[in-house]
């Protein structure tokens, strides 16, 4: 039998089992190349998985990834928070606005779904279970609106599709995917108020509204990274890889 069967034998094997899907595919290729090994393969495998994974512009996604993280354990992800109500204000679907905005805005720091969501929940999370929301509709919300930074630069997904395809310019990718990112997350909002509305969540009647000025002030600093990330590249002042560092 050809190494194809067994590696995809071994993958849904493993799946089956329940090993995890990063696990399954690693082992299922690495039976899959065991099994189709040749000698003169032998003499070059080596070289060839350096050269596969030594890549310079991969070094901008666990860069990217730490921006985010950073962001989150200093609390700038909760200055975010406090400009995002500052500028939203108190009313029926305010919290779910707010974290839809500060989802999009921590796309353009870390360029990770996951790492996006994880900031976000830990601070949202409690506000909006407090306010009435069903921590169901609040985890739904923060992960699909946590999903749009596969489109907003600086985009992992976009970072590894470069690198795959030969000839494709990252930074063209970062701009045909910021406003299509945008424009995901703001669709976002019209059926979040609505079932807030419907349900009678986050009541917005003596709610503060925190001042927009310092928060503003506050939040200065992680507004400012997006512009520098998007300005830099699109002005040809460093590359990806360099705008991650």
């Amino acid at each position: 039998m050809s190494p194809d069967f067994w590696m995809l034998a071994s993958f849904l094997l493993l799946l089956l089992t329940g090993v995890p899907v990063a696990f399954s595919l690693a082992l299922s290729g690495a039976i899959g190349i065991l099994v189709g090994l040749t000698p003169d393969m032998l003499a070059t495998l080596g070289t060839n998985t350096y050269n596969g994974v030594a890549k310079y512009p991969l070094i901008a996604i666990p860069l990217f990834i730490l921006t985010g993280l950073v962001f989150e354990k200093s609390g700038v992800a909760l200055r975010l928070v406090r400009f995002a109500q500052a500028l939203i204000g108190p009313r029926h679907g305010g919290l779910a606005m707010v974290a839809i905005l500060v989802c999009l805005i921590m796309g353009g720091m870390s360029g990770s779904g996951p790492a996006d969501a994880a900031a976000v929940a830990m601070v949202m999370l409690p506000s909006m279970t407090k306010a009435g929301y069903p921590k169901p509709f609040s985890a739904t919300l923060i992960a699909a609106s946590a999903s749009t930074a596969i489109l907003i630069p600086p985009s992992i997904a976009l970072i590894l599709y470069s690198i795959v395809v030969p000839g494709v310019d990252l930074r063209a990718l970062f701009a045909a995917g910021l406003f299509p990112g945008i424009i995901a997350g703001l669709v976002l909002v019209l059926p979040a108020c609505l079932l807030a509305r419907r349900y009678g969540w986050e009541n917005p009647e003596g709610a503060e509204r925190p001042p927009l000025g310092e928060s503003f002030r506050q939040a200065l600093p992680a507004l400012f990274a997006p512009v520098l990330i998007l300005g830099g590249l699109r002005s040809g002042l460093f590359t990806p890889t360099e705008a991650a560092v």
